[in-house]
Formats: structure tokens, sequence, C-alpha cells
């Protein structure tokens, strides 16, 4: 037997344990040893039955002096025993074992460790173990595999395999070897033992991510050559002369970046995040213009079809007096014949139309998580010609915590545009209890007629929801008939993705022509809308979001010099709901909230779906900021 044999050959593990195994990702005995403990149970130290508390896990030592069965009202049989020390006694109850009735001796010792609850109007120990002694492992658990079958069955491969672990790094890393490691970590005589063991799990287990990106940097850059992109500075600066703004320092940082990485031998690779209003688009339209300098193409690839036509109109805007072809594909569209274009802008349909792209040397990624991996790097591909390769900017306006950063897209070059452009006011956000709700419509309503602010009201869902769990959240529909009784004489409007794209398109538009005061939408409005006009962000039921969704929202407004306003309404009165909604009202960066909210929510919260990548660690953590530096050196010194 080897780390890489069947858990089927495991005494007692047959096929019907084999499935349950497979639910949670084992299958060899490699994976076995490798499921780590969630958490340790310590009976090392005994407690004198007198001093026991409820709540507390201890271990008992003592005399059974009786242990009997007993049935329940509803029929269920529990097995009652008595235990007695010098200084008390304590009644000890397991559910439905009946067995320990021959098992337990009368007038024998023995230790039980386990919780202390309230078993009527009297303390107990609840299932306690029987002659458990030391630090207990406790596993992450499916259906029909306890925590203790499965101490058991790793003991057993640990006997079987455990000779078969050797070590392959360096003492110079001043960590635990790894024989060691995995010893400790499932049968530790320490604590401490325990955590230098998990210690020396996750690195290796972060190591791993970082060789991956590395080899897949060094694939990407050594077997894809490109197109020879010449930069003609004098034209670059008309460009950016030309525009109705001032650029950001971190624009223009960002800009001298991607001209770099497009004169070298090889694709540009790079991740430009910038929190909301940053200026993506300008930069990424920067790089369009040197590919059409240069007589090629670059494709555009949006989420949304909305999204689409924003950055096709602001392309246009951008780039008309420079006599740039610009095209949107989306859906909607269905010419055969789309001509030939310096710049394709559309949505995922760009995989699938039938365009006339001969010599694209850009591809631009926008909000790259919302698209699944294949669909990426699909387009990659169908672009790529003659064995050319196009530059690749990917850009996301979601805040990405520095850790996730240096793991995740560890095979990128990473950009970060970090200021907003002149003349923006910082938006002034405020967390709205119930008994303030009304006040709060009076307000936007009073600031409607004043000033004529326009308004973002988001709700999560779109119908009512039947679960338990959503069945107090407000639902867009729902929300958008009370709303418009409450704001009588004002123009609303509902936008959701169940929508005609014809149907989205005109609700955006008379929202943009303030043809209507208020929208009433789901999270659609969060990628990228632009509306400058609009000063008021109302988000339903704020705590069902993460913090950096709910700064994506907010972004929606303060696209102007007026002073913006984000209201978050709340439905979860819990201190820990509040005290998360009340990080939004300090003004911190959107890359200090989503390290907040990786430390609260973890990374399935900032990125939403599984289909962005994001892998799940099962032993180490994105927040542990030094380990995943210590990775990525040694990665790069493996590597050499």
């Amino acid at each position: 037997m080897d780390l890489n044999s069947p858990v089927g050959v495991l005494p007692m593990v047959g096929p019907i344990y084999q499935k349950r195994l497979e639910k949670i990702g084992i299958k060899t005995f490699k994976d076995l040893i490798y499921h780590i403990p969630a958490r340790y149970l310590d009976f090392r130290e005994k407690s004198p039955i007198s001093r026991l508390s409820i709540g507390e896990s201890i271990t008992i030592k003592g005399k059974v002096d009786s242990i009997k069965n007993l049935y329940t009202r509803s029929g269920k049989k529990i097995q009652l025993a008595q235990v007695s020390d010098k200084s008390g006694s304590v009644d000890v109850i397991w559910f439905n074992q009946p067995f320990l009735i021959k098992t337990i001796k009368e007038g024998e010792t023995y230790s039980f460790s386990g919780k202390v609850d309230w078993f009527g109007r009297k303390k107990a120990m609840i299932s306690p173990l029987i002659n458990t002694f030391g630090i207990v492992p406790i596993y992450p658990e499916t259906y029909g595999i306890s925590s203790k079958w499965l101490r058991g069955k790793i003991k057993t491969a640990y006997q079987l395999i455990g000779g078969e672990i050797t070590e392959y790094l360096p003492q110079t890393y001043g960590f635990l070897d790894l024989p060691s490691a995995i010893k400790e970590i499932h049968f530790p005589n320490d604590p401490d033992r325990a955590k230098k063991a998990r210690e020396r799990l996750a690195f290796d287990e972060l190591l791993a991510l970082q060789i991956t990106n590395l080899k897949r940097k060094s694939a990407w850059q050594k077997n894809h050559p490109v197109y020879n992109l010449e930069i003609n500075r004098k034209e670059i600066n008309q460009f950016i002369d030309n525009l109705p703004f001032k650029l950001t320092v971190s624009q223009n940082k960002v800009i001298d970046e991607i001209i770099e990485d497009l004169q070298k031998p090889y694709p540009m690779n790079r991740l430009l995040e910038g929190d909301v209003g940053s200026g993506k688009t300008v930069v990424a339209a920067a790089a369009a213009f040197i590919a059409f300098l240069n007589g090629c193409q670059s494709v555009i690839m949006t989420p949304t079809q909305i999204l689409a036509q924003q950055h096709f109109d602001t392309l246009n805007n951008l780039l008309q007096p420079f006599k740039v072809r610009i095209s949107l594909i989306t859906s909607a569209i269905t010419e055969k014949d789309l001509g030939r274009c310096d710049i394709f802008v559309g949505t995922h349909s760009l995989i699938h139309q039938k365009i006339n792209i001969d010599k694209v040397a850009l591809v631009v990624i926008d909000e790259q998580h919302k698209f699944g991996v294949e669909q990426r790097e699909h387009l990659v591909k169908k672009i790529g010609k003659k064995n050319i390769s196009p530059h690749v900017l990917t850009m996301t306006a979601t805040p990405i915590p520095r850790t996730v950063a240096l793991t995740f897209y560890g095979d990128l070059d990473l950009s970060t545009l970090n200021e907003t452009p002149e003349g923006r006011q910082k938006i002034t956000t405020w967390v709205v209890p119930k008994e303030k709700r009304d006040n709060a419509y009076k307000w936007i309503d009073k600031n409607i007629q004043k000033i004529g602010s326009q308004v973002f009201i988001v709700c999560p869902l779109i119908e009512e929801s039947e679960s338990e769990t959503l069945k107090d959240i407000r639902s867009v529909t729902k929300e958008y008939q009370s709303l418009k009784k409450i704001f009588k004489g004002r123009k609303l409007g509902l936008l959701h993705g169940k929508l005609k794209m014809e149907e989205k398109n005109k609700v955006v538009d008379d929202f943009r022509s303030r043809k209507l005061d208020i929208l009433v939408a789901t999270p659609v409005v969060e990628v990228g809308i632009d509306i400058p006009n609009a000063t008021i962000m109302v988000i339903e039921a704020a705590d069902r979001f993460g913090l950096a969704q709910l700064h994506q929202l907010r972004g929606r407004v303060g696209r102007s010099d007026i002073k913006s306003y984000c209201l978050l309404f709340y439905q979860n009165e819990g201190e820990k709901s509040k005290a998360r909604l009340s990080a939004m009202e300090k003004g911190i960066s959107g890359f200090e909230l989503a390290e907040l909210d990786l430390k609260l929510r973890g990374p399935g919260e900032i990125f939403g779906l599984r289909q962005s990548g994001i892998p799940e660690l099962k032993i180490a953590s994105w927040t542990d900021i030094d380990l995943i530096k210590k990775a990525k050196e040694a990665a790069e010194e493996i590597s050499k």
C-alpha cells in the first residue's frame, strides 16, 4: 500500500463508506491523511465532579455507581449512568447506545470526556467519550461518517503508510519536518505542536499554488509569440491631452506599465484592479489606441449588455477624434457581416458571433470574475491566430485582498488604481434602523423635490422567496409597488435580470435622461451602470450583502461633483451585522473593506460564484499574509 492506494482497501470501508468519503473529497490514503482536524478537545487534565460548570468540555474519573436504560416520553431509549468521585456525583447520559449497558460495569472506574450541560434540572455529561485521554482531534464530517470513525481510519492508514511520508523542504525554512507534521496534526501531545504542524501543512498548500502560478506564467511567456507593437509617444500623448479630464497619477502609472508590457516579446497578462469610479475604462482605451496605431484590433468583453453598451458609448466619445472604428456585439445584434473594425465591444456573444477578427493584438476582459475560467480561455483561444497570441488585460472593480492577489493571481502582473478622478466628493454612508426608515423616505423625497436628486433603491431578490431564511427579505417587485405608494407623484422605474434587453435599455436610458426619479433594481446595477446624476443609493437588506459588494453598489453614485449619499437598510438586528455594516460608514477604501470582509465572511463572499475560480483553501487561511509571502518566496527560489 502507498499514498495513492484507494481508501476502499482499508478494513471496514466498503462501497457505501467509499461513496460517503468521496463526498468530502477523500479517495486515496493521501486524501485521508490530509483530512485535517477542524479543532481539538483537550482532555489532558481531570476535573473533580464538584467543580463541573455548564458548557465546559472536561474529563472526569470516577466509579460507576449505576447504569440503566430509560425511555423518554417519545419512546427514545437513553442510557443513564451515575458516576462519583471523592468530591461528588454526576449523571452521565448517552442516547440510543444500549450496548453500553453491557460494556460499562457497575462498581468499576472509568474516565469520561465530554461537555457538561443541563438535563432536566440537573447537571449532566452528555454523550461523553469513554477512557479517552489527551488531545482529541475533531474532523469535518459528512452524513454517515462521524469524527470518531474518521479518527480510527486515519490512525489505521497512518500505521500502514506513515513511513512513506518523506521530507522535501530544506531545514532553512524553519518549519516542522513533514513526517512529524502529519503525525502531530492527527495525534498531538501538545497544542503548540499541533499548531506548528498546521502551519507546516498550510505552507505546503500555499507553496503548491504558488509553484503552479509560476509554471503557468512561464508557459504563457515561452509559448506565445505576439504582434510587435511600436510605441508612438507623441500620438499617445495626443490621446491623453485630448481627454476631457486630467488623468490621475495612478492612471498614468498603469498606462506606463501597460506600454512596457506591450514592448515585450511575450504577451501581456495583467490584472487591473481599481476601486469603483477610479477610471479603468480610459486605461483600457489607451491600450486599445496603441493597438490601433499599429494597425491591430482589440476586443473588449463585458459580463452584461448594459455594461457593453456603456463601454461602447464611452470609447466612441474618447476615440472618435482619431477615427477609430468601434462595433458593439451582443446577443441582440444579428448581422452576419459586421465588417472590419478596430475595436469590438461585447458580451460573451463575442465567443459565438462570426466577426471579422484577423489581427487582434489586445483582449480586455472587464469584471473578469463574472466569467467562468473556460469562457475567458475560449475567447483568448478563439482570437489567437497563426500561433500569435493577443495581449490580455483583465479588469475588476471588486477589491481583491492582497493575500488573495498574491496567491490566486500570482501568474498575473498586478496594477492598481487607488485614486478617484478630481472633483468627486466622498459618499456619506448611513446605516438606517427600521424605526428611521420613514424619516429616510421623507428625506429622499425632499432631496428629489429641492435639488432634483435621482435615486437607486436596490433589493436582493426579484420575487418574494418561500425560503424560511429569506422570507423577510424585500423583493424588488413587491418593493416597487410599495414605493410607488410612498413616493406619490414621483416617477419610478423597475430593473432586474428577467427583463428583455430592450426593456432594460429603455429603463436605463429613461433614468439617464432624467425621465425617472427613482430606479428600483436588483444588484444588476452593481456592474458598471454609470449615471452621473444619481446621488442617492438605498440598499435594502444590506446585511445580506458582503462589504465588497455593498461598496460596489455604493459606487453607482458619487460619479460627479455633487454630494452623494448611501443609505443601508438592514433586517438582522444582531450586533455582528450592525458592526459589519458600521464599517461602511467609516469611509475606508474598498481594499480595506475587502480585507475586513475576508476576515469576517471568507473569500466566497467577496467573489461570489465559484465559477470565478477562487479555490477553497483546505488548511491555510487567506488572512495569513506572512505565510503567503514565505510560500511565494520559496516558490520563486525552487523554480529558479
